[in-house]
């Protein structure tokens, strides 16, 4: 047997044999498995419960009875983000964004019914998934189960012992890194198995959840390295687990506590409400649509005119009123989606931000690569909103189309005075089931493997910084034979 494998199985055997270490790595096992199996079962809850509102709110616009088309587009619709395979291990910002949409005429919502408006504080901390423990609690485990490898050795005397015995500096720095990656691959198992089933579910993608596993183990294996390389750049342990907690609090709590803090603070945000005063002093400026005498809607009039060769709107074969409709909602969600393109461009500078805060925090890039991998993070909630919108829009217009096709003028003008008007402005309640129901599209693989790979080079630039370092610490601890 080589002296690097003795020296792995004599650390492992020193880990076994220290109560506090077997229980500690159990314990974050055990929690691994459990919040794999409850991270499971509420992502299947929650995607049940998404798709049974679905198919019940699209129940109940289809049962609408006989309606004026322009009553349906006020009484709107709603739809639910259906979740990705992965949200199983990471569900991101799932939790923050808002899961359902209210969708009108007129107006563009924001999602609503995020976990974290219903849930405890401690939600704010971080939800019991797997991707929490292994990016928050096993660089712990790590810690305190190698952070006296090697300057364990030098404190005992045992290091120039086992120098004189023809063990070198780089052998036994290898053989207690061996040792620690074996426990931190155990730690891994029960995550990997959880991703191992979220393969197995429809949807799932290979290219992400090898991805996935890739980016978690390289994680792991670079906290092995900086434990190791740590224990054996100080000459006592103390100190050793000291510099590692100071480490692990500043890029694994701190950092990404404080990150989207800083990104908002570099490329400061609007407020929602000073948004929507903004938006409205706009839509005063644009005109009102709904009123036929509005000025600003003047030359679209004379423009429908010309195009029907006729003088008066009582004359077009078509109802003007909804002709209007679908003008005013063309304008004004022109209007909306410039508002919204702006949001987007400054959330995607504060996205670059984070990325850069990567270069200082490991943690910061593999949670970044895990939810880019996952399809939860803010590009996945961007894209379920821009498909939103286009539903939207679609739905509205549709509707506005059939207020100039199937209703009349004279009867559309008349409806607030005349019962018989009114009636006669309802239309067949068939019209509803034809409007197509709202189906997310979700990206392709190689999208969430591109939009992962920045965080995923950060990462591997952070694992060979601490490698490269091994040689030189182990030259320095050769001078303890001297």
């Amino acid at each position: 047997m080589s002296a690097l494998t003795l020296i792995a199985r004599d650390e492992l055997w020193l880990m076994r044999r220290s109560r506090v270490s077997v229980i500690a790595a159990a314990l974050l096992i055990v929690l691994v498995v459990i919040a794999g199996i409850t991270s499971v079962a509420h992502q299947s809850n929650v995607a049940d419960t998404r798709a049974r509102l679905q198919a019940q709110v699209d129940e109940e616009f289809d049962n609408q009875p006989s309606r004026h088309p322009h009553r349906m587009v006020h009484f709107g619709h709603f739809i639910f983000r259906p979740l990705p395979p992965l949200a199983a291990f990471d569900p991101g910002i799932d939790a923050f964004t808002g899961n359902a949409m209210f969708l009108e005429g007129h107006r563009q919502n924001s999602a609503n019914f995020g976990d974290v408006r219903q849930s405890s504080i401690l939600v704010r901390f971080g939800q019991l998934t797997p991707a929490f423990v292994l990016q928050t609690l096993a660089p712990l485990l790590i810690i305190f189960l190698g952070y006296g490898a090697v300057a364990r050795e030098r404190g005992a005397g045992t290091l120039r012992q086992l120098f004189m015995q023809g063990v070198s500096a780089g052998t036994l720095i290898a053989g207690k890194l061996l040792a620690l990656a074996t426990v931190a691959a155990l730690i891994a198992i029960p995550a990997m198995s959880v991703l191992i089933f979220v393969a197995a579910q429809p949807g799932a993608a290979a290219g992400p959840i090898a991805l996935t596993a890739a980016g978690y183990l390289t994680y792991l294996a670079l906290w092995s390295i900086i434990v190791v390389l740590v224990s054996a750049s100080v000459a006592r342990p103390r100190n050793a687990l000291l510099a590692l907690l100071g480490l692990w609090s500043v890029t694994v709590i701190l950092l990404p506590r404080i990150a989207p803090d800083l990104a908002a603070t570099a490329v400061p945000q609007p407020t929602r409400l000073e948004t929507d005063l903004t938006l409205q002093r706009e839509l005063r400026a644009m005109g009102d649509s709904h009123n036929p005498d509005d000025p600003v809607f003047a030359a679209f009039k004379q423009r429908v005119l010309r195009q029907y060769g006729v003088r008066r709107v009582e004359d077009l074969p078509v109802n003007y009123k909804g002709l209007l409709a679908v003008e005013g909602e063309r304008m004004t969600s022109e209007l909306f989606d410039r508002y919204a393109s702006e949001g987007f461009a400054r959330q995607a500078r504060q996205s670059a931000t984070m990325d850069a805060i990567g270069t200082l925090s490991p943690a910061v890039a593999m949670r970044r690569l895990s939810m880019a991998a996952a399809g939860t993070d803010l590009a996945g909630h961007a894209r379920f909103l821009d498909q939103a919108e286009a539903y939207r829009y679609d739905l509205v217009q549709r509707l506005n189309r059939l207020q100039a096709d199937a209703v009349s003028f004279e009867d559309d003008a008349a409806k607030s005075s005349d019962t018989a008007a009114e009636q006669r402005s309802r239309i067949d309640p068939h019209h509803w089931h034809a409007m197509p129901d709202f189906h997310f599209a979700p990206p392709e693989p190689g999208d969430l493997v591109r939009r992962a790979s920045p965080a995923a080079v950060m990462l591997l630039l952070w694992l060979l910084v601490p490698a490269l370092l091994l040689a030189p610490a182990a030259r320095r601890l050769e001078g303890v034979r001297s």
